[in-house]
């Protein structure tokens, strides 16, 4: 706490964010009280500057967000809270209060692709599309799926071997498609996969995890 720097009227920006998709949800203030109560609760607290009053996000729409890890910049005066939101962040009801652009570049794609993907697949799963390829996919069962995964892989190998940069971009993208729709069969999710990898970085690296 005493290496966070709140300015003149005791506050200092946060930044929520879902630690699964990399997805800023909002921008708030907290003062020490509610960073105090976010540590303890391990639920976000915020300050209103409108009403100047504490409040619990969440508290009275259910979408609460369950933090994961706090983290201050290099200055000390913000703090990032990445958190498992249990609903939108947004009083509009957009998963998101960043949810209007104002640029994006031509066919720029953010690293929140695959969740979209995800979601995408497993509308399909639950309502079927005819003529869908996913749905198709679905209905097959899971050993046509896991062909095409053995398929997809021979292919990415062949993309590499001809060391077609476009060739194994498409190759591997086919891939992480098949192997999704196999994760979502399995009941296999990102976060997963996520923690999974994150386990074998701290043990390589030789870093505890508290």
């Amino acid at each position: 706490m005493e290496r966070v720097t709140f300015d003149e009227s005791g506050l200092v920006p946060a930044i929520i964010q879902d630690i699964d998709t990399g997805k800023v949800l909002t921008l708030a203030y907290m003062n020490e009280t509610a960073l105090q109560k976010t540590i303890e609760t391990r639920e976000t607290w915020l300050f209103s500057r409108s009403r100047q009053e504490l409040w619990n996000k969440g508290e009275t729409s259910g979408n609460k967000q369950m933090v994961k890890r706090l983290s201050y910049d290099c200055d000390g005066d913000a703090i990032l809270v990445q958190v498992q939101p249990l609903g939108p962040a947004c009083h509009t009801g957009s998963e998101s209060c960043f949810y209007k652009q104002l640029y994006q570049e031509d066919n720029g794609a953010d690293f929140t692709i695959l969740n979209q993907l995800v979601n995408t697949i497993k509308s399909r799963r639950d309502n079927p599309v005819d003529g869908s390829y996913t749905t198709y996919l679905f209905n097959e069962g899971i050993d046509k799926v896991l062909k095409k995964v053995g398929e997809e892989t021979s292919e990415v190998i062949i993309g590499a071997k001809n060391a077609d940069n476009a060739e194994l971009i498409w190759e591997i993208s086919d891939l992480i498609y098949h192997t999704l729709i196999l994760m979502q069969i399995r009941n296999v999710t990102l976060s997963d996969i996520r923690k999974e990898l994150y386990q074998r970085h701290m043990q390589k690296e030789g870093i505890r995890s508290e």
